[in-house]
This record gives structure tokens, C-alpha cells and sequence, in this order.
């Protein structure tokens, strides 16, 4: 089940963390993998690991801020592998701060990138995906988009505007066969929670009802479930993968 054999996914945010963990497990389930991100040596390694264990895997280096960079980066997958059955909206920043010393740069950055980004991705995805009546979108949003969390007032809105998004490009787009959900991870080990203090850490994992936090693996193996034909029916969703924290 769950088998994504030549099947051909853009997963955007792939170097590190949960985009890093959706690219290799969709180069494991068969797909053919384009990876984004601004870093190019940190994409070239995970590129190598889906290539060594038989996967096909490009690299596109690029600021999902930059709208410009959604259209070439959907062009190269095309070029590269012929098509495009899989977007995923994974790339994001958090500029974390209360609000009366939010600056204006720490709105529009995490705005930018959380936001503006996957607008303008799945734009140009949806040229394509609509053409081959056939497609899968999968935005990467958070349970701080549902809940709220203090100190994030920027990540929050961002994440709560991808869900958005999911609901109206589910209706947009599902006469073309193509399915848009999200996807809203609770507190996962990453790269942001690992500045977390130990005492913060045990508090929250005191509030979860499985009682630690996630790994990105969890997330992976939904986004591959969202990825594959047996979630064809399942559109407009956002599955919470949070260890029961938002019940």
C-alpha cells in the first residue's frame, strides 16, 4: 500500500527536518524526487541518500520567498521527469517574539515564506497537475494554526492561512482530479524544538496525551498516505499528526 512507484513529487524545504523526511520516503515508496530549498550542498546530500538506497532524486536550489522561483522550480521537475503528480508545501521560518516588538521584517518574512510561498508553488503546480487531470497537494501547516501560541503571532497567522488555502483550492481544483489537503504536525523534534528549554519540553510533553513529542518520520508517513491512489477521496483535510495535543 501506500506505493508511490513513478510518481513524481517537488517537495519544497527538503535539506532538513520534515521536508528531509517526506523526500526520503517518497524516493523509498518509488518516487522520482525534485528537492528545493536555498541551500544546494545540503540538497545534494539528501539527494545522494535517495540514490544510494535506488531512488531518482534532482535538486533545485532556490527562496520559496521569491515568486519567482516557484515557476522555475515546477519547470525543472517537468523537464526533469516529465511531469508532476505531487507538490509538497513544506518550507518555513519562525521570526518568534511578542507582538509590541514584532518588527515589520519579522511579519513579512515568516509571511513570505510560510505563506506567500506555497501560493505561488502550488500556482504554478496547478498549471500542470490540472492539465494531467491528475494531482496531489499537500501543504504542511500546524496545530499553532489552530490553537494559536504566544509569541508567534506571524507563524500562527501563516500556518492558519495554508489551512485556508487547502479548503479553497480543494474545492478550486477537485473537478481535475486533484486533491489538496494539509497536513498540521503538533511538537515534533526539529531543529526549532531543539531550543526548547528542558523544563519547557517536559511541560509539553506533559500536555500531550501520547506524552512525548513527535520525530518528522510521523509526518512523513502521512504526507505518504496524502502522496498515494488509496487517499484519492480524501481532499480538503487537514490531518492532525500531533499525539492527540489539539483533542
Amino acid at each position: 500500500m501506500f506505493s508511490l512507484k513513478d510518481k513524481v513529487a517537488l517537495v519544497t524545504g527538503a535539506s532538513r527536518g520534515i521536508g528531509k523526511a517526506i523526500a526520503l520516503a517518497y524516493g523509498r515508496q518509488g518516487a522520482k524526487v525534485m528537492l528545493c530549498s536555498r541551500t544546494e550542498s545540503t540538497l545534494n546530500a539528501v539527494a545522494d541518500e535517495i540514490r544510494a538506497a535506488g531512488g531518482e532524486a534532482q535538486v533545485f536550489a532556490g527562496d520559496v520567498s521569491d515568486l519567482s522561483v516557484a515557476d522555475e522550480a515546477v519547470a525543472s521537475t517537468v523537464v526533469a521527469f516529465g511531469r508532476m503528480d505531487i507538490l509538497v508545501n513544506n518550507a518555513g521560518i519562525t521570526r518568534d517574539t511578542l507582538i509590541i516588538r514584532m518588527k515589520d521584517d519579522d511579519w513579512a518574512n515568516v509571511i513570505e515564506t510560510n505563506l506567500t510561498g506555497p501560493f505561488a508553488f502550488t500556482r504554478a503546480a496547478a498549471k500542470v497537475m490540472m492539465k494531467q487531470r491528475y494531482g496531489r497537494i499537500i501543504n504542511v501547516s500546524s496545530v499553532v494554526g489552530m490553537m494559536g501560541n504566544a509569541g508567534q503571532v506571524n507563524y500562527a497567522a501563516s500556518k492558519a492561512g495554508l489551512i485556508g488555502i487547502t479548503k479553497s483550492l480543494a474545492k478550486e481544483l477537485g473537478s481535475r482530479n486533484v486533491t489538496v489537503n494539509a497536513i498540521a504536525p503538533g511538537f515534533i523534534v526539529t531543529d526549532m524544538t531543539d531550543g526548547l528549554s528542558d523544563d519547557m519540553k517536559a511541560k509539553v510533553s506533559s500536555a500531550i496525551p501520547l506524552g512525548d513529542f513527535g520525530n518528522a518520520d510521523d509526518i512523513a508517513a502521512a504526507a505518504c498516505y496524502l502522496a498515494s491512489d488509496e487517499a484519492r477521496y480524501v481532499t480538503g483535510q487537514t490531518l492532525q499528526v500531533d499525539g492527540g495535543l489539539l483533542m
